[in-house]
Protein backbone atom coordinates (compact mmCIF):
# COMPACT_ATOMS: atom_id res chain seq x y z
CA UNK A 1 0.00 0.00 0.00
CA UNK A 2 2.67 2.66 1.29
CA UNK A 3 4.74 1.46 -2.40
CA UNK A 4 0.95 2.32 -4.16
CA UNK A 5 0.73 5.48 -2.31
CA UNK A 6 4.37 6.81 -2.95
CA UNK A 7 4.04 5.89 -6.65
CA UNK A 8 0.56 7.85 -7.11
CA UNK A 9 2.11 10.77 -4.49
CA UNK A 10 4.52 11.09 -7.43
CA UNK A 11 2.66 11.23 -10.44
CA UNK A 12 0.48 14.06 -8.97
CA UNK A 13 3.73 16.27 -8.33
CA UNK A 14 4.64 15.02 -11.79
CA UNK A 15 1.55 16.63 -13.27
CA UNK A 16 1.62 19.44 -11.21
CA UNK A 17 5.45 20.44 -11.90
CA UNK A 18 4.43 19.67 -16.09
CA UNK A 19 0.92 21.86 -15.21
CA UNK A 20 3.65 24.91 -13.16
CA UNK A 21 6.10 24.53 -16.12
CA UNK A 22 3.68 24.92 -18.84
CA UNK A 23 2.33 27.91 -17.47
CA UNK A 24 5.70 29.64 -16.62
CA UNK A 25 6.70 29.00 -20.59
CA UNK A 26 3.64 30.42 -21.67
CA UNK A 27 3.78 33.16 -18.98
CA UNK A 28 7.32 34.02 -20.41
CA UNK A 29 5.30 34.19 -24.13
CA UNK A 30 5.76 38.06 -25.50
CA UNK A 31 3.26 38.65 -28.60
CA UNK A 32 3.65 41.70 -30.91
CA UNK A 33 1.08 42.29 -33.34
CA UNK A 34 2.95 44.88 -35.91
CA UNK A 35 1.94 46.46 -39.22
CA UNK A 36 2.88 44.17 -42.34
CA UNK A 37 5.72 46.57 -43.23
CA UNK A 38 7.53 45.86 -40.23
CA UNK A 39 7.71 41.93 -41.36
CA UNK A 40 11.18 41.97 -41.91
CA UNK A 41 13.40 43.79 -39.39
CA UNK A 42 10.81 42.56 -36.78
CA UNK A 43 11.31 39.42 -37.69
CA UNK A 44 15.40 39.78 -36.53
CA UNK A 45 14.82 42.16 -33.78
CA UNK A 46 12.47 39.16 -32.15
CA UNK A 47 15.10 36.65 -32.05
CA UNK A 48 17.40 39.31 -30.72
CA UNK A 49 15.08 40.36 -27.78
CA UNK A 50 14.75 36.36 -27.53
CA UNK A 51 19.15 36.28 -27.15
CA UNK A 52 18.97 39.07 -24.96
CA UNK A 53 15.62 38.15 -22.76
CA UNK A 54 16.63 34.17 -22.09
CA UNK A 55 13.24 32.15 -21.68
CA UNK A 56 11.20 34.69 -23.38
CA UNK A 57 9.78 33.43 -26.66
CA UNK A 58 8.47 36.53 -28.90
CA UNK A 59 5.14 35.59 -31.22
CA UNK A 60 4.58 37.86 -34.30
CA UNK A 61 1.33 38.72 -35.44
CA UNK A 62 1.78 40.77 -38.56
CA UNK A 63 -1.74 42.16 -40.59
CA UNK A 64 -2.62 45.80 -41.84
CA UNK A 65 -2.36 48.34 -38.46
CA UNK A 66 -6.71 48.21 -38.32
CA UNK A 67 -6.65 44.48 -38.67
CA UNK A 68 -4.24 44.45 -35.87
CA UNK A 69 -6.39 47.08 -34.00
CA UNK A 70 -9.61 45.55 -34.89
CA UNK A 71 -8.05 41.75 -33.40
CA UNK A 72 -6.66 43.71 -30.33
CA UNK A 73 -9.87 45.30 -29.93
CA UNK A 74 -12.24 41.75 -29.75
CA UNK A 75 -9.75 40.54 -27.39
CA UNK A 76 -7.32 38.64 -29.46
CA UNK A 77 -3.98 37.87 -27.24
CA UNK A 78 -1.51 40.67 -27.58
CA UNK A 79 1.57 42.65 -25.66
CA UNK A 80 2.81 44.96 -27.96
CA UNK A 81 1.30 46.68 -30.76
CA UNK A 82 2.98 48.76 -33.76
CA UNK A 83 1.20 50.23 -35.90
CA UNK A 84 2.22 51.99 -39.60
CA UNK A 85 0.37 55.37 -38.88
CA UNK A 86 -0.77 57.68 -35.90
CA UNK A 87 -4.46 57.40 -36.66
CA UNK A 88 -4.59 53.99 -36.01
CA UNK A 89 -2.93 54.35 -32.85
CA UNK A 90 -4.61 57.31 -31.70
CA UNK A 91 -7.87 54.92 -31.91
CA UNK A 92 -6.40 52.48 -29.93
CA UNK A 93 -5.17 55.14 -27.28
CA UNK A 94 -9.17 56.44 -27.60
CA UNK A 95 -10.54 52.84 -26.89
CA UNK A 96 -8.05 52.48 -23.91
CA UNK A 97 -6.44 49.40 -25.63
CA UNK A 98 -3.37 51.08 -25.07
CA UNK A 99 -1.21 51.43 -21.58
CA UNK A 100 -1.17 55.30 -21.00
CA UNK A 101 2.78 56.78 -21.09
CA UNK A 102 4.15 53.59 -23.24
CA UNK A 103 3.27 55.02 -26.53
CA UNK A 104 6.59 56.49 -28.44
CA UNK A 105 7.44 56.97 -32.04
CA UNK A 106 10.54 54.51 -33.11
CA UNK A 107 10.49 54.64 -37.03
CA UNK A 108 9.54 56.72 -40.11
CA UNK A 109 9.44 55.40 -43.73
CA UNK A 110 8.63 56.95 -47.03
CA UNK A 111 5.98 56.19 -49.79
CA UNK A 112 6.94 55.15 -53.18
CA UNK A 113 5.18 54.10 -56.43
CA UNK A 114 6.71 50.86 -58.01
CA UNK A 115 6.51 49.10 -61.33
CA UNK A 116 7.65 45.34 -62.31
CA UNK A 117 11.16 45.54 -62.60
CA UNK A 118 10.92 44.55 -66.99
CA UNK A 119 8.32 47.49 -66.92
CA UNK A 120 8.55 49.41 -70.09
CA UNK A 121 6.52 52.27 -69.06
CA UNK A 122 7.43 56.05 -68.02
CA UNK A 123 6.00 56.99 -64.78
CA UNK A 124 7.76 60.67 -64.06
CA UNK A 125 4.43 61.51 -62.50
CA UNK A 126 1.52 60.43 -61.03
CA UNK A 127 -0.50 61.79 -64.09
CA UNK A 128 1.05 59.09 -65.81
CA UNK A 129 -1.14 56.67 -64.15
CA UNK A 130 -3.44 57.57 -66.45
CA UNK A 131 -1.74 56.35 -69.22
CA UNK A 132 -3.84 53.45 -71.31
CA UNK A 133 -0.74 50.68 -70.56
CA UNK A 134 -1.33 51.43 -66.92
CA UNK A 135 -4.11 49.39 -66.63
CA UNK A 136 -4.48 47.99 -62.87
CA UNK A 137 -2.59 50.25 -59.85
CA UNK A 138 -2.28 48.14 -56.65
CA UNK A 139 -2.50 49.60 -53.19
CA UNK A 140 -4.02 49.09 -49.63
CA UNK A 141 -7.71 49.48 -49.33
CA UNK A 142 -7.98 52.98 -47.44
CA UNK A 143 -10.83 52.00 -45.63
CA UNK A 144 -8.47 49.65 -43.34
CA UNK A 145 -4.85 50.29 -44.79
CA UNK A 146 -2.71 53.28 -43.91
CA UNK A 147 -0.52 52.72 -46.91
CA UNK A 148 -3.51 53.03 -49.01
CA UNK A 149 -4.93 56.42 -47.14
CA UNK A 150 -1.34 57.77 -47.43
CA UNK A 151 -1.99 56.92 -51.45
CA UNK A 152 -5.45 58.21 -51.71
CA UNK A 153 -4.74 61.42 -50.09
CA UNK A 154 -1.82 62.19 -51.99
CA UNK A 155 -3.82 61.45 -55.61
CA UNK A 156 -6.45 63.48 -53.74
CA UNK A 157 -3.75 66.61 -53.41
CA UNK A 158 -3.49 66.30 -57.10
CA UNK A 159 -7.18 65.77 -57.84
CA UNK A 160 -6.16 62.26 -59.45
CA UNK A 161 -8.49 59.80 -56.92
CA UNK A 162 -11.24 59.91 -59.32
CA UNK A 163 -8.98 58.86 -62.19
CA UNK A 164 -7.07 56.38 -60.58
CA UNK A 165 -9.67 54.60 -58.48
CA UNK A 166 -11.26 52.97 -61.36
CA UNK A 167 -8.44 50.63 -61.82
CA UNK A 168 -7.38 49.61 -58.16
CA UNK A 169 -6.95 46.84 -57.03
CA UNK A 170 -7.38 46.91 -52.81
CA UNK A 171 -5.01 45.10 -51.05
CA UNK A 172 -5.52 43.74 -47.56
CA UNK A 173 -2.15 45.33 -46.42
CA UNK A 174 1.14 46.73 -48.16
CA UNK A 175 2.71 43.52 -48.51
CA UNK A 176 -0.03 41.69 -50.59
CA UNK A 177 0.26 44.95 -52.87
CA UNK A 178 3.87 44.38 -53.24
CA UNK A 179 3.16 41.09 -53.98
CA UNK A 180 0.73 42.29 -56.94
CA UNK A 181 3.19 44.50 -58.44
CA UNK A 182 6.26 41.91 -58.25
CA UNK A 183 3.86 38.98 -59.64
CA UNK A 184 2.87 41.41 -63.05
CA UNK A 185 -0.88 41.38 -61.50
CA UNK A 186 -0.32 45.09 -61.66
CA UNK A 187 1.45 47.79 -63.43
CA UNK A 188 2.08 49.75 -60.69
CA UNK A 189 1.55 50.02 -57.20
CA UNK A 190 2.05 52.23 -54.25
CA UNK A 191 3.88 50.72 -51.40
CA UNK A 192 6.62 51.67 -48.62
CA UNK A 193 10.23 52.31 -49.50
CA UNK A 194 10.97 49.86 -47.25
CA UNK A 195 8.65 47.68 -49.17
CA UNK A 196 10.40 47.98 -52.26
CA UNK A 197 13.81 47.34 -51.09
CA UNK A 198 12.68 43.83 -50.28
CA UNK A 199 12.07 42.79 -53.72
CA UNK A 200 14.77 44.62 -55.52
CA UNK A 201 14.64 41.96 -57.97
CA UNK A 202 11.55 42.00 -59.11
CA UNK A 203 10.43 45.83 -58.58
CA UNK A 204 11.49 49.08 -59.18
CA UNK A 205 10.90 52.68 -57.96
CA UNK A 206 9.14 55.06 -60.23
CA UNK A 207 8.53 58.00 -57.89
CA UNK A 208 8.53 59.19 -54.43
CA UNK A 209 5.27 60.36 -53.60
CA UNK A 210 5.21 63.30 -51.18
CA UNK A 211 2.86 62.83 -48.35
CA UNK A 212 1.10 65.81 -46.27
CA UNK A 213 1.28 63.57 -42.88
CA UNK A 214 4.26 62.07 -42.07
CA UNK A 215 4.51 58.55 -42.34
CA UNK A 216 5.37 57.84 -38.78
CA UNK A 217 5.56 54.45 -36.65
CA UNK A 218 3.72 54.35 -33.01
CA UNK A 219 4.60 51.14 -30.55
CA UNK A 220 2.93 51.21 -27.15
CA UNK A 221 2.22 48.33 -24.96
CA UNK A 222 -1.30 46.64 -24.46
CA UNK A 223 -3.39 47.34 -21.28
CA UNK A 224 -3.96 44.39 -19.56
CA UNK A 225 -0.83 42.38 -21.42
CA UNK A 226 -0.05 39.10 -19.90
CA UNK A 227 3.14 39.72 -19.78
CA UNK A 228 3.77 43.71 -19.11
CA UNK A 229 7.70 43.18 -18.03
CA UNK A 230 8.54 42.21 -21.18
CA UNK A 231 6.27 44.12 -22.95
CA UNK A 232 8.05 47.33 -21.70
CA UNK A 233 11.66 45.92 -22.53
CA UNK A 234 10.10 45.39 -26.26
CA UNK A 235 9.31 48.45 -26.75
CA UNK A 236 12.31 50.13 -24.83
CA UNK A 237 14.20 47.66 -27.39
CA UNK A 238 12.77 48.62 -30.41
CA UNK A 239 14.19 52.07 -29.79
CA UNK A 240 17.68 50.91 -28.54
CA UNK A 241 21.07 51.88 -30.66
CA UNK A 242 20.63 48.31 -32.19
CA UNK A 243 17.69 48.18 -32.81
CA UNK A 244 17.94 51.54 -34.74
CA UNK A 245 20.51 50.05 -36.63
CA UNK A 246 18.82 47.18 -37.77
CA UNK A 247 16.15 49.60 -38.64
CA UNK A 248 18.50 51.73 -41.00
CA UNK A 249 20.09 48.59 -42.37
CA UNK A 250 16.17 47.71 -43.78
CA UNK A 251 15.55 51.04 -44.59
CA UNK A 252 13.59 52.93 -42.17
CA UNK A 253 14.02 56.53 -41.10
CA UNK A 254 14.68 58.26 -38.06
CA UNK A 255 11.04 58.92 -36.02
Amino acid sequence: MRSTFFTRSLQRLSVTLLFASTLSAHAADLTVSAAASLTNAFKELGTAFETQNPGTKVLLNFAASDALLAQIAKGAPADVFASADQETMDKADAQKLVTPGSRRNFVSNTLVLVTPSDSSLSLKALADLQQAGVKRIALGNPSGVPAGRYAKSALEAVNLWAAVEPKAVFAQNVRQCLDYVARGEAEAGFVYATDAATQKDKVKVALTIPTDTPISYPIATIAGSPNPTDARKFVEFVASPTAQAVFARYGFQKP
